[in-house]
């Protein structure tokens, strides 16, 4: 499983023009699952991302975590962070898992983000999605469970 986990002040999904979701201060995390992912891994990631300590304190260092600032997530399911690009000009998506083993996976991880009592919000899985965010820092982070 791998994500990316991005500090913003807002962000939202839009699904063929209509607002399926949004967020203020807190994370976007763009999820892919991968084949043989578990929910061991599942539970692994929902608690790095919300452990995390990435907003600023008071002295401006980053040490604080979703939950101490009672940021809001969005999760957004993205297969494409698990393409291959290393041979040839198109990605290779062959280790990415089927769609109804990722669904599983992806509700799963949200319902343990869900169990942290923060706001989780989600975008709609196998839509074609417009999300926008605005990154706050920038801060940008990779989590992949196989490196746990």
């Amino acid at each position: 499983m791998k994500a990316v986990v991005q500090r913003v002040t807002k962000a939202s999904v839009d699904v063929e023009g209509a607002r399926v979701s949004s967020i203020g201060k807190g994370l976007l995390i763009l999820l892919g699952v991968r084949k043989g992912d578990a929910l061991a891994d599942v539970e692994w990631m929902a608690d790095k991302v919300v452990n995390l300590r990435i907003f600023d304190d008071e002295q401006g260092v980053m040490n604080l975590s979703a939950l101490d600032v009672r940021g809001e997530l969005l999760a957004v399911s993205q297969f494409t962070l698990l393409a291959d690009a290393r041979k040839g000009r198109r990605p290779s998506y062959i280790e990415a898992a089927a769609p109804d083993e990722a669904k599983a996976l992806y509700e799963a991880f949200c319902s343990r983000l869900a169990t942290s009592g923060l706001k989780v919000e989600k975008g709609v899985f196998q839509a074609m999605m417009a999300v926008s965010l605005v990154n706050d820092g920038p801060v940008t982070i990779l989590l992949d469970s196989e490196r746990k």
